[in-house]
Protein backbone atom coordinates (compact mmCIF):
# COMPACT_ATOMS: atom_id res chain seq x y z
CA UNK A 1 0.00 0.00 0.00
CA UNK A 2 1.36 3.16 -1.03
CA UNK A 3 1.91 6.39 1.50
CA UNK A 4 -0.57 8.38 0.48
CA UNK A 5 -3.13 5.69 0.30
CA UNK A 6 -2.14 4.59 3.84
CA UNK A 7 -2.13 8.42 5.03
CA UNK A 8 -5.98 8.11 3.37
CA UNK A 9 -7.01 5.53 5.03
CA UNK A 10 -5.65 6.84 8.47
CA UNK A 11 -7.17 10.17 7.70
CA UNK A 12 -10.67 8.04 7.53
CA UNK A 13 -10.54 6.18 10.62
CA UNK A 14 -10.07 9.15 12.44
CA UNK A 15 -12.75 10.95 10.61
CA UNK A 16 -14.71 8.17 11.87
CA UNK A 17 -13.76 8.05 14.75
CA UNK A 18 -14.65 11.59 15.68
CA UNK A 19 -18.20 11.06 14.24
CA UNK A 20 -18.64 8.08 16.13
CA UNK A 21 -17.74 10.12 19.63
CA UNK A 22 -19.49 13.09 18.67
CA UNK A 23 -22.81 10.70 18.12
CA UNK A 24 -22.12 9.69 21.57
CA UNK A 25 -22.01 13.04 23.29
CA UNK A 26 -25.48 13.89 21.55
CA UNK A 27 -27.15 10.55 22.98
CA UNK A 28 -30.27 10.37 25.04
CA UNK A 29 -28.81 11.16 28.71
CA UNK A 30 -32.07 9.19 30.15
CA UNK A 31 -31.79 6.30 27.85
CA UNK A 32 -31.37 3.12 29.72
CA UNK A 33 -31.18 5.46 32.97
CA UNK A 34 -31.54 2.93 36.31
CA UNK A 35 -28.78 0.70 34.92
CA UNK A 36 -24.73 0.12 35.64
CA UNK A 37 -24.03 2.37 32.62
CA UNK A 38 -26.15 4.66 33.48
CA UNK A 39 -27.34 5.13 37.21
CA UNK A 40 -29.88 7.34 38.74
CA UNK A 41 -28.23 10.21 40.72
CA UNK A 42 -29.02 11.31 43.52
CA UNK A 43 -28.15 13.93 45.54
CA UNK A 44 -28.49 14.79 49.38
CA UNK A 45 -27.76 17.80 51.02
CA UNK A 46 -25.56 18.07 53.99
CA UNK A 47 -28.36 17.77 56.58
CA UNK A 48 -26.01 15.64 59.22
CA UNK A 49 -22.31 13.90 59.36
CA UNK A 50 -21.92 13.08 55.48
CA UNK A 51 -20.40 9.18 55.88
CA UNK A 52 -24.31 8.55 58.26
CA UNK A 53 -26.15 9.77 55.44
CA UNK A 54 -24.46 8.75 52.44
CA UNK A 55 -24.00 5.05 54.07
CA UNK A 56 -28.57 5.12 55.08
CA UNK A 57 -29.02 6.30 51.24
CA UNK A 58 -26.80 3.31 49.96
CA UNK A 59 -29.01 1.09 51.72
CA UNK A 60 -31.95 2.80 50.62
CA UNK A 61 -30.33 2.00 47.03
CA UNK A 62 -29.39 -1.48 47.58
CA UNK A 63 -33.19 -2.18 48.67
CA UNK A 64 -34.65 -0.15 45.58
CA UNK A 65 -32.01 -2.16 43.21
CA UNK A 66 -33.21 -5.60 45.35
CA UNK A 67 -36.66 -4.57 44.90
CA UNK A 68 -36.98 -3.26 41.31
CA UNK A 69 -33.32 -3.88 39.62
CA UNK A 70 -32.90 -0.05 39.29
CA UNK A 71 -29.52 1.31 40.12
CA UNK A 72 -29.53 4.49 41.92
CA UNK A 73 -25.39 5.85 43.01
CA UNK A 74 -26.19 8.55 45.87
CA UNK A 75 -23.60 11.32 47.09
CA UNK A 76 -23.77 14.08 49.61
CA UNK A 77 -23.22 17.81 48.18
CA UNK A 78 -20.91 19.77 49.59
CA UNK A 79 -23.83 22.47 50.06
CA UNK A 80 -27.09 23.44 49.78
CA UNK A 81 -26.05 25.56 46.61
CA UNK A 82 -24.08 22.61 45.15
CA UNK A 83 -26.65 20.21 45.59
CA UNK A 84 -28.82 22.73 43.27
CA UNK A 85 -26.37 23.13 41.09
CA UNK A 86 -26.15 19.19 40.50
CA UNK A 87 -29.99 19.28 39.94
CA UNK A 88 -29.95 22.42 37.45
CA UNK A 89 -26.53 21.65 35.82
CA UNK A 90 -27.51 21.46 31.65
CA UNK A 91 -25.83 17.94 31.25
CA UNK A 92 -27.78 16.98 34.91
CA UNK A 93 -25.03 16.25 37.70
CA UNK A 94 -28.32 14.78 39.87
CA UNK A 95 -31.23 13.02 38.22
CA UNK A 96 -33.27 13.40 41.34
CA UNK A 97 -32.29 14.49 44.95
CA UNK A 98 -33.49 15.35 48.68
CA UNK A 99 -33.61 18.68 48.43
CA UNK A 100 -34.52 21.00 51.69
CA UNK A 101 -37.45 23.08 51.31
CA UNK A 102 -36.24 26.48 50.35
CA UNK A 103 -33.76 25.21 47.95
CA UNK A 104 -36.37 23.16 46.28
CA UNK A 105 -38.01 26.15 45.77
CA UNK A 106 -35.21 28.00 44.30
CA UNK A 107 -34.34 24.51 42.38
CA UNK A 108 -38.05 24.43 40.84
CA UNK A 109 -37.96 28.42 40.01
CA UNK A 110 -34.86 27.82 37.91
CA UNK A 111 -36.91 24.99 36.34
CA UNK A 112 -34.72 21.69 37.64
CA UNK A 113 -36.85 19.85 39.95
CA UNK A 114 -40.13 18.78 40.77
CA UNK A 115 -41.69 17.43 44.06
CA UNK A 116 -42.94 13.70 44.04
CA UNK A 117 -43.09 12.80 47.57
CA UNK A 118 -42.97 14.75 50.67
CA UNK A 119 -41.08 13.68 53.94
CA UNK A 120 -43.37 12.67 57.27
CA UNK A 121 -41.74 12.52 60.56
CA UNK A 122 -44.18 10.91 63.34
CA UNK A 123 -47.24 11.38 61.22
CA UNK A 124 -46.67 15.40 60.26
CA UNK A 125 -45.75 16.47 56.95
CA UNK A 126 -44.15 19.64 58.62
CA UNK A 127 -42.03 20.48 60.90
CA UNK A 128 -39.84 23.37 63.35
CA UNK A 129 -37.03 25.15 63.37
CA UNK A 130 -35.38 26.42 66.79
CA UNK A 131 -32.85 28.80 67.55
CA UNK A 132 -30.40 27.27 70.30
CA UNK A 133 -27.80 29.12 72.69
CA UNK A 134 -25.77 27.97 75.36
CA UNK A 135 -27.57 27.97 78.95
CA UNK A 136 -25.20 29.89 80.52
CA UNK A 137 -24.95 32.77 78.30
CA UNK A 138 -27.74 34.86 79.88
CA UNK A 139 -29.54 34.81 76.48
CA UNK A 140 -33.43 34.38 76.85
CA UNK A 141 -35.23 35.58 73.96
CA UNK A 142 -34.61 36.65 70.35
CA UNK A 143 -34.95 39.90 71.76
CA UNK A 144 -31.36 39.43 73.49
CA UNK A 145 -29.74 38.24 69.96
CA UNK A 146 -28.32 41.85 69.09
CA UNK A 147 -24.76 42.02 68.78
CA UNK A 148 -24.20 38.02 69.26
CA UNK A 149 -22.44 36.06 66.84
CA UNK A 150 -24.94 33.56 64.36
CA UNK A 151 -23.73 30.63 63.42
CA UNK A 152 -26.40 29.20 60.39
CA UNK A 153 -26.88 26.33 58.43
CA UNK A 154 -26.16 28.60 55.34
CA UNK A 155 -28.51 30.83 53.09
CA UNK A 156 -30.62 28.72 51.35
CA UNK A 157 -31.37 26.41 54.73
CA UNK A 158 -35.17 26.93 55.93
CA UNK A 159 -35.26 26.66 59.62
CA UNK A 160 -31.38 26.97 59.83
CA UNK A 161 -31.51 30.78 57.91
CA UNK A 162 -34.34 31.64 56.09
CA UNK A 163 -37.62 31.38 58.36
CA UNK A 164 -34.93 32.61 61.67
CA UNK A 165 -33.97 35.44 59.49
CA UNK A 166 -37.63 36.79 59.14
CA UNK A 167 -38.36 35.89 63.22
CA UNK A 168 -34.92 38.55 63.66
CA UNK A 169 -36.08 40.70 61.27
CA UNK A 170 -40.10 40.95 63.36
CA UNK A 171 -37.79 41.41 66.31
CA UNK A 172 -36.13 44.62 65.09
CA UNK A 173 -32.39 43.08 64.35
CA UNK A 174 -31.35 43.47 61.11
CA UNK A 175 -29.26 40.33 60.66
CA UNK A 176 -27.19 42.02 58.42
CA UNK A 177 -26.62 44.64 60.31
CA UNK A 178 -27.06 44.09 63.86
CA UNK A 179 -25.12 41.22 64.94
CA UNK A 180 -21.93 40.32 65.84
CA UNK A 181 -21.32 38.44 62.48
CA UNK A 182 -22.97 35.09 61.11
CA UNK A 183 -20.71 32.13 60.22
CA UNK A 184 -21.66 29.17 57.67
CA UNK A 185 -21.96 26.00 59.75
CA UNK A 186 -23.07 24.05 56.58
CA UNK A 187 -25.32 21.54 58.80
CA UNK A 188 -27.46 21.44 61.37
CA UNK A 189 -25.67 19.10 63.75
CA UNK A 190 -22.88 21.62 62.59
CA UNK A 191 -24.93 24.21 63.95
CA UNK A 192 -25.17 22.06 67.39
CA UNK A 193 -21.86 21.48 67.96
CA UNK A 194 -20.86 25.11 67.38
CA UNK A 195 -23.20 26.54 69.81
CA UNK A 196 -22.18 23.90 72.40
CA UNK A 197 -18.50 24.83 71.56
CA UNK A 198 -18.71 28.37 72.12
CA UNK A 199 -17.95 29.51 68.83
CA UNK A 200 -21.18 31.31 68.05
CA UNK A 201 -23.47 33.09 70.75
CA UNK A 202 -26.01 31.01 68.83
CA UNK A 203 -27.37 29.08 66.34
CA UNK A 204 -31.17 27.98 63.96
CA UNK A 205 -31.69 24.32 63.32
CA UNK A 206 -34.65 22.01 63.43
CA UNK A 207 -36.00 20.29 66.23
CA UNK A 208 -34.03 18.86 67.63
CA UNK A 209 -31.04 18.23 65.46
CA UNK A 210 -28.62 18.12 69.04
CA UNK A 211 -29.62 14.61 69.31
CA UNK A 212 -28.10 14.00 66.27
CA UNK A 213 -24.64 15.11 68.17
CA UNK A 214 -25.22 13.43 71.80
CA UNK A 215 -22.65 10.30 71.22
CA UNK A 216 -19.78 13.17 70.60
CA UNK A 217 -21.41 15.60 73.01
CA UNK A 218 -23.37 13.46 75.99
CA UNK A 219 -24.71 16.82 77.63
CA UNK A 220 -25.86 18.77 74.80
CA UNK A 221 -29.35 19.18 75.99
CA UNK A 222 -28.12 20.54 79.64
CA UNK A 223 -25.19 22.55 78.37
CA UNK A 224 -27.67 24.43 75.80
CA UNK A 225 -31.39 25.51 75.45
CA UNK A 226 -33.68 26.58 73.46
CA UNK A 227 -34.95 30.09 73.49
CA UNK A 228 -37.70 29.92 70.54
CA UNK A 229 -39.05 27.68 68.18
CA UNK A 230 -40.20 28.47 64.37
CA UNK A 231 -43.46 28.37 62.86
CA UNK A 232 -44.56 25.38 60.76
CA UNK A 233 -42.53 24.76 58.02
CA UNK A 234 -43.44 22.33 54.87
CA UNK A 235 -41.09 19.26 55.05
CA UNK A 236 -38.30 18.36 52.28
CA UNK A 237 -38.80 15.16 50.24
CA UNK A 238 -37.39 13.86 46.75
CA UNK A 239 -37.76 15.58 43.80
CA UNK A 240 -36.93 15.08 40.03
CA UNK A 241 -35.77 16.29 36.78
CA UNK A 242 -38.53 17.57 35.19
CA UNK A 243 -37.39 15.61 32.28
CA UNK A 244 -37.48 12.51 34.32
CA UNK A 245 -38.60 9.76 32.34
CA UNK A 246 -42.24 9.46 33.50
CA UNK A 247 -42.31 5.55 33.95
CA UNK A 248 -39.09 4.89 35.60
CA UNK A 249 -40.37 7.76 37.97
CA UNK A 250 -43.65 6.37 38.97
CA UNK A 251 -41.41 3.14 39.39
CA UNK A 252 -39.64 4.72 42.02
CA UNK A 253 -42.21 6.63 43.77
CA UNK A 254 -44.17 3.36 44.45
CA UNK A 255 -41.33 1.71 45.37
CA UNK A 256 -39.88 4.55 47.71
CA UNK A 257 -43.39 4.13 49.40
CA UNK A 258 -43.09 0.47 49.25
CA UNK A 259 -40.06 0.88 51.52
CA UNK A 260 -41.27 2.23 54.06
CA UNK A 261 -43.96 -1.24 54.50
CA UNK A 262 -40.71 -3.11 55.92
CA UNK A 263 -38.57 -2.22 59.15
CA UNK A 264 -35.80 -2.29 57.07
CA UNK A 265 -36.66 0.63 55.01
CA UNK A 266 -38.12 2.78 57.90
CA UNK A 267 -34.72 2.42 60.08
CA UNK A 268 -32.57 3.95 56.90
CA UNK A 269 -34.74 6.23 56.10
CA UNK A 270 -35.03 7.37 59.72
CA UNK A 271 -31.24 7.16 59.99
CA UNK A 272 -30.33 9.06 56.57
CA UNK A 273 -32.85 12.11 57.35
CA UNK A 274 -35.18 11.35 60.32
CA UNK A 275 -38.00 10.00 57.28
CA UNK A 276 -40.68 7.80 59.07
CA UNK A 277 -42.43 8.12 56.22
CA UNK A 278 -43.65 9.73 52.91
CA UNK A 279 -46.72 11.20 50.83
CA UNK A 280 -47.05 11.92 47.42
CA UNK A 281 -47.34 15.80 47.09
CA UNK A 282 -46.30 17.97 43.65
CA UNK A 283 -45.09 21.31 43.84
CA UNK A 284 -48.58 23.24 44.98
CA UNK A 285 -47.58 21.52 48.71
CA UNK A 286 -45.07 24.59 48.89
CA UNK A 287 -47.67 27.25 48.05
CA UNK A 288 -48.28 28.50 51.32
CA UNK A 289 -44.30 28.57 52.27
CA UNK A 290 -43.95 30.48 48.87
CA UNK A 291 -46.78 33.04 50.45
CA UNK A 292 -45.05 33.47 53.68
CA UNK A 293 -41.63 34.53 52.03
CA UNK A 294 -43.28 37.05 48.83
CA UNK A 295 -45.37 38.13 52.42
CA UNK A 296 -42.12 38.66 54.76
CA UNK A 297 -40.51 40.43 51.19
CA UNK A 298 -37.85 37.55 51.12
CA UNK A 299 -36.59 37.89 47.08
CA UNK A 300 -35.99 34.41 46.57
CA UNK A 301 -36.38 34.38 42.60
CA UNK A 302 -33.33 36.70 42.79
CA UNK A 303 -31.04 33.78 44.55
CA UNK A 304 -31.89 31.90 41.01
CA UNK A 305 -30.35 34.32 38.82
Amino acid sequence: MSKNRLFALCSLLVIVALALTACGTSADPWENIGTEENPIIFVAVPSGETERVLASFQTVADMVYADTGLVIEPFVATSYTAAIEAMCADVPQAHMGALATFAYVLAHEKGCADAALVATRYGSASYNGQFIVRTDSGIEAIEDLAGKTYCRVDETSTSGWIIPSIMLKAAGIDPDADLGGIVDAGSHDAVAAAVYNGDCDFGTTFVDARSTVEETYSDIMDVTKVIALEPDIPNDGFQFRPDFPADVKAALVAEFLHLFESEEGTAAMNEAYQYTGMEEHDDTFYDAFRQILDAAGVDYASLTD
